[in-house]
């Protein structure tokens, strides 16, 4: 998506340059949303590297990232150390409070965050969060609380497409490139 895209208007894209919190759900959102399991029980997880990459280039520019996931699965903590996430919160029956909670500790508004999620325990987050996100496989009840639907679905570049807008919208896109086009570190 780009900013001249149909699909934000410059109410969102003002909201969008606010952003200091990116919250996402995990199942779903950062997968594709089937749950796999071994026959010895174990859990297996599919993440797409570019949403990886995204996550880790919205850090880099000063853009918080916190996993809020009601499942709980060693995969998850896995990921989220391998990207440099610190605020993970499994288990999370309410999102919408856990969202509260950490903006206070960051001493941020629920106006400065962008949250993601695709089922029935995101809609409070969606609706309250300053850029309230959704993915095209969530329910239509869902995705119509939505202040933006991504056009790539979960587990399949919907969180970079999400990273790659915060980006662009906060001015910091041309850096990134540069550094990409030039080798730089």
């Amino acid at each position: 998506m780009t900013l001249d895209s149909p699909l934000l208007d410059s109410h969102l894209v003002d909201r969008l340059r606010h952003v200091r919190l990116l919250a996402l759900d995990v199942d779903g959102v950062l997968t594709d949303g089937r749950l796999y399991f071994q026959a010895d029980g174990v859990e297996i997880k599919a993440f797409h590297t570019h949403d990886g990459h995204g996550i880790k280039l919205v850090q880099r520019a000063g853009i918080v990232v916190a996993f809020i996931t009601g499942r709980n699965s060693p995969m998850v903590s896995r990921r989220a150390a391998a990207l440099g996430v610190k605020h993970v919160f499994q288990g999370a029956e309410k999102k919408l409070s856990v969202l509260r909670e950490l903006c206070s500790r960051l001493e941020l508004d629920l106006e400065q965050v962008a949250y993601c999620g695709d089922d029935m325990p995101d809609v409070a987050a969606i609706r309250r969060a300053g850029v309230g996100i959704s993915v095209p496989g969530a329910p239509a009840y869902i995705r119509k609380h939505a202040d933006w639907v991504t056009e790539s679905v979960g587990g399949h570049g919907a969180v970079r497409e999400i990273c790659d807008t915060l980006l662009q919208t906060q001015g910091h896109w041309d850096a990134v490139l540069d550094t990409y086009l030039h080798g730089a570190s």
